[in-house]
């Protein structure tokens, strides 16, 4: 099954900066909205199965209020199928939308693409979020990329957290957390994102001194099952990278060939 243990164990990452978005494998919505700086308030939901809506009746849209994010948070996203939405700020903002903006979120939600760049005055939205099987295939806008950064450094940090847990005296898994990777060790991989590359969590190799995850350069994937073909083979290959996380000084590194 392609959900639960695989998606703890890769993050693929195919950056399209002058279009705004992501392409993401790997990257759940929970991780998503604890990775953000400020996570959003409202979501107006494009394409859901959530039950604790508000409806807007200009738009004939669904949305949640913050209180009921964490409901949507734990819920099982992955299993709408799509699950798309764009955050906003206030309700009054729904009904001042234009059939055109309507049309063009629509337009999102279904194609999962873009007619003109999703962020919209009205909105003010920091955010556009489309998924189908959450984690399995994201496409992600960002008005701002720091906080894609800000993101992906606390899920790759987060993924280690689950995946070195530690048995305990009775078997029992003992997390052990570690620090959230500050975005500025992303920056060298900036250009191979542009490429298409991968995250390795689960080959991470480790020592008393360091844990080392490795870094490949993969290309670029809309089809995931296409993208884990592709880091079958490359596994085998010489790493073009790796972050390293200093034990000692719990300080995190990047290495770049």
């Amino acid at each position: 099954m392609k959900h639960s243990q695989e998606l703890s164990n890769l993050v693929y990452i195919h950056v399209h900066q002058s279009e705004q978005y992501v392409l993401s494998y790997g990257i759940e919505f929970k991780e998503f909205m604890a990775g953000v700086s400020e996570p959003p308030s409202k979501l107006l939901l494009l394409k859901h199965q959530f039950e604790d809506t508000e409806y807007n009746v200009h738009t004939l849209m669904e949305f949640v209020e913050h209180d009921q994010i964490n409901k949507l948070i734990k819920d099982d996203v992955y299993g709408y199928g799509d699950f798309c939405w764009v955050d906003f700020e206030e309700e009054e903002a729904l009904n001042q939308l234009d059939g055109q903006e309507l049309a063009e979120l629509l337009y999102l939600s279904h194609v999962k693409h873009h007619l003109r760049h999703p962020f919209y005055r009205k909105l003010n939205n920091r955010f556009v979020y489309l998924a189908h099987d959450d984690g399995w295939f994201n496409k992600m806008y960002f008005r701002s990329f720091d906080e894609f950064y800000d993101m992906l450094g606390y899920s790759i940090s987060q993924k280690l957290t689950l995946q070195k847990a530690e048995k305990t005296f009775f078997g029992l898994k003992k997390k052990k957390e570690y620090p959230v990777m500050p975005k500025e060790i992303l920056y060298p991989f900036i250009e191979d994102m542009k490429e298409g590359i991968v995250f390795s969590v689960e080959k991470a190799e480790q020592s008393r001194a360091k844990i080392e995850i490795p870094v490949w350069v993969i290309g670029d994937f809309s089809d995931m099952d296409e993208m884990h073909e592709e880091y079958q083979t490359i596994q085998s290959q010489p790493i073009d990278g790796k972050i390293v996380f200093d034990r000692k000084s719990r300080e995190w590194k990047a290495f770049i060939k």
